[in-house]
């Protein structure tokens, strides 16, 4: 009986002093599916303290942990590598992202969640979203206001519980870090289902433009240089129930009064139309870059919008990212990318991290013609596969979506400073440098001045356009 109180005694020591040595260490989250984080909302561990911070360290680096071709500080076509890029975090998939599907639930279990949604929680996730950045090095952050904060009972205590997060974000941004573009949620909530702006409920549209004033208002409190709408739920799923006509001319109207709204809080960012041809709905209005440049066109909205454009939603409507991006380019309207893919087995937006070479230096080649993207940037608006589950599974995807890019930018400065592919574009139309071909370009040539010379040249000499020569100048590069 005394060995065993001896025994009791003993254990009872043991973990005194073993709470008071894990009372005495500092807080951490730690970056394994066992870790548990504390309850308390004013967390501030480590989330991720076996990471460290990602540093350059070349194309022969064995760690995965480590950039080869994205080195921040380098000097690129006379552009830091970093200003080039302009690389941003998408909040949504990094932090509220969790491998669900349409056939399967969450897979992923982050050791930071609690399972709720609470201010609380939302707080955390903040934490961990900062901690990030500051280890990968990025500057920007993209979000939607319900992906940053809970929706109350009510579009006053959502507002409530909105200030409340973005002031914890701006304590933790400091000077440096602002987001690249924020944007209201307005197509997961159940009074969306007819769509935002488009509903053919008038309470709905206008609880639409409330979240919307509110989401620009936090924006701008951000110090965040886009404002971005994507209009999910802004089309139709059949014409037989819908007035087209109409629901173009509300989307058009609630686009005016964001532009009267931006220009009352002086917010100097940019507005950003996404396009996208489906998917929740049937057909979405602004189906591709150019089906979105007529409506701003139309609408008296040119000079007032300019275009973000996803790589993923480009292939979905049937174009290439580099055509959506020469699309947007050439009418001025160019504005932001948000950087993924697509698989070309798979009919829908699977939302993946770009890995491919060729791609990304066609997308770099756009973003060189355009003297840069800022003051948007590339987003990565992408999420892990379902089946990557490792908290490290954050840092890696988002290392070789950058690392990705910045190979494109090195091959495609290697194609503008070379300059054989230039060249054979020039000399493909040089018959028009000629006096004749500048005044048919300057208008001045009309229809029977044109067939007085057809009539004079005789049968026109076609020549080769070079196509496979073209492509391989351009792989030569990669």
């Amino acid at each position: 009986m005394k060995s065993g109180r001896v025994v009791l005694l003993l254990l009872l020591c043991w973990n005194v002093a073993n709470f008071a040595v894990i009372a005495a260490a500092p807080q951490t989250c730690p970056a394994n599916l066992q870790g548990q984080c504390g309850e308390s909302e004013e967390w501030k561990g480590e989330f991720f303290p076996g990471i460290p911070k990602i540093k350059y360290e070349g194309p022969n680096s064995k760690n995965h942990l480590a950039f080869k071709w994205y080195n921040a500080e380098e000097v690129i076509l006379g552009k830091k590598m970093k200003d080039w890029m302009r690389f941003s975090v998408a909040f949504w998939h990094t932090f509220r992202g969790t491998g669900g599907d349409p056939f399967g639930g969450p897979t992923k279990f982050w050791p930071w969640e609690d399972g709720t949604n609470s201010v609380a929680m939302a707080k955390r996730r903040m934490r961990a979203n900062f901690e990030f950045l500051n280890k990968i090095g990025v500057d920007y952050w993209c979000f939607h206001d319900r992906d940053i904060a809970p929706e109350g009972d009510t579009l006053k205590e959502s507002n409530e519980y909105l200030d409340e997060v973005v002031a914890l974000a701006k304590e933790l941004q400091g000077s440096k870090i602002k987001p690249l573009w924020g944007t209201a949620q307005l197509f997961v909530q159940p009074r969306y289902m007819h769509g935002a702006a488009t509903s053919s409920e008038l309470g709905v549209y206008a609880y639409a433009a409330a979240q919307v004033k509110k989401a620009m208002d936090v924006t701008n409190y951000l110090g965040g240089e886009n404002y971005v709408f994507w209009g999910g739920r802004e089309g139709y799923q059949t014409l037989l129930n819908t007035d087209m006509e109409r629901e173009l001319n509300h989307l058009a109207s609630f686009f005016h009064s964001a532009v009267a709204y931006k220009k009352k809080i002086g917010f100097n960012g940019t507005l950003l139309i996404e396009p996208k041809p489906q998917e929740p709905t049937k057909h979405q209005y602004d189906w591709d870059a150019a089906t979105a440049a007529n409506f701003l066109r139309k609408y008296g909205l040119l000079g007032e919008f300019k275009l973000n454009i996803e790589c993923n939603h480009a292939t979905l409507s049937g174009h290439s990212c580099h055509h959506e991006l020469e699309t947007a380019r050439i009418n001025g309207l160019l504005g932001n990318i948000d950087a993924n893919t697509g698989d070309p087995q798979v009919g829908w937006d699977t939302d993946q991290f770009l890995t491919d070479i060729s791609e990304a230096t066609m997308v770099m080649l756009s973003v060189i013609r355009n003297g840069g993207i800022a003051p948007g940037g590339f987003n990565f608006d992408a999420k892990l596969r379902r089946e990557s589950t490792d908290v490290e599974d954050i840092f890696i995807a988002h290392i070789v979506g950058m690392d990705t890019l910045a190979r494109g930018l090195r091959s495609a400065a290697k194609l503008v400073e070379e300059g054989s592919l230039t060249e054979l574009v020039r000399k493909r139309y040089e018959s028009f440098d000629s006096e004749i071909g500048k005044k048919i370009e300057a208008g001045d040539a009309d229809l029977e001045f044109l067939e007085k010379k057809a009539l004079e040249w005789g049968e026109p000499k076609v020549p080769s356009a070079k196509q496979e020569l073209a492509e391989m100048l351009f792989q030569s590069a990669l």
